[in-house]
């Protein structure tokens, strides 16, 4: 099979900070498999590289030479182990080609209404409580997510609801907290309406997440790679983060929200910072989520796909055979 790829770099639309660091570009790799169509993110603090993704579709490109003409044939092909982002891309690709194969868009062929899809979050980066009320009051969207993670979180927050008083809030420290400033923080995020907090520490602090739970329902993401973390994480936390990129595609991300509904956690459908391309893939699955988190696109100036657009926080398409996305004419 033909396969061919490109980096890219995206441009952000407001430096992106979070408790890892800042970011003023990220990074896509882009694959085109038989013109079946995929992204891999890029994003170090996943362990993921241009060289890794590289690595990963050199493996798969032999792999994937003579492999049977049938969906299921060519995901066996797909190599174990290395580059989650590089699989997922490939994945999208394969499932694109399928979709197009039958003309129709994945939620169809997977018996998904879209209409069930839960409205999407828009991240409102870390920093200053002054700038993050400015791009809350600036966003216009009934449900925000704001970054935290250092010292002066209780301001950020503050500054926030009384910016938008009528906004759902949520929380994501992505592990930027210790266990005495979580203790310290709940109860405030409490007071301030906030509707739950996504991994306010690091993984290793898995046994601390217990002694949380109760006053506000706790996430977990950056952890949740496999149905295996759903499984040991379920006794700590009330929903777990889903994301293409960190699962390795479509199906191994529908195996994990089946296993976390079995399990009786929440499910949030995430993305990383990635285009229409990826967000949409992840589009088809959004109506087995309870909430979504798929905003990429808006933190993105120069997106060179179409086919996924937004009706405020309502995701609208794909509509078009297999994934929907093209790239931009």
């Amino acid at each position: 099979m033909r396969l061919d790829w490109r980096t890219y770099t995206l441009e952000l639309a407001h430096p992106f900070r979070i408790a890892h660091g800042t970011s003023w570009t990220r990074t896509a790799v882009f694959v085109d498999l038989e013109g079946g169509l995929g992204e891999a993110a890029v994003v170090p603090y996943h362990g993921e590289s241009v060289e890794a993704v590289t690595a990963y579709l050199e493996r798969a490109r032999a792999r994937l030479e003579g492999a049977p003409a049938s969906l299921q044939g060519r995901l066996a092909r797909l190599p174990a182990g290395g580059s989650r982002a590089a699989r997922a891309a490939l994945e999208m690709a394969l499932f694109d080609l399928w979709g197009r194969a039958l003309g129709a868009p994945l939620w169809r062929l997977f018996g998904l209404d879209p209409d069930r899809a839960p409205p999407t979050s828009f991240t409102v980066a870390m920093g200053d409580p002054n700038e993050m009320a400015g791009l809350a009051r600036a966003a216009k969207m009934p449900v925000l997510k704001l970054k935290v993670g250092s010292e002066d979180d209780l301001a950020r927050l503050e500054a926030v609801r009384a910016a938008r008083p009528d906004a759902r809030i949520r929380v994501d420290a992505n592990g930027g907290w210790t266990p005495e400033t979580a203790r310290r923080l709940l109860p405030e995020l409490v007071r301030l309406g906030v509707e739950f907090l996504e991994q306010p520490l690091p993984p290793e602090e898995r046994a601390a997440y217990a002694e949380l739970k109760g006053s506000l329902p706790l996430f977990a993401d950056e952890p949740i790679k496999t149905v295996r973390d759903v499984v040991e994480w379920a006794p700590y936390v009330d929903g777990v983060v889903i994301k293409l990129a960190k699962s390795g595609g479509l199906a191994p991300a529908r195996a994990m929200i089946e296993t976390a509904r079995g399990l009786g956690l929440q499910v949030m459908l995430g993305c990383m910072v990635e285009t229409r391309l990826a967000v949409g893939a992840a589009a088809h699955l959004a109506p087995l989520a309870d909430h979504a988190d798929l905003d990429g696109p808006l933190l993105i100036k120069n997106d060179p796909f179409t086919g996924l657009d937004y009706d405020g926080p309502r995701l609208v398409g794909p509509t078009g055979p297999g994934l929907g996305v093209r790239p931009r004419t």
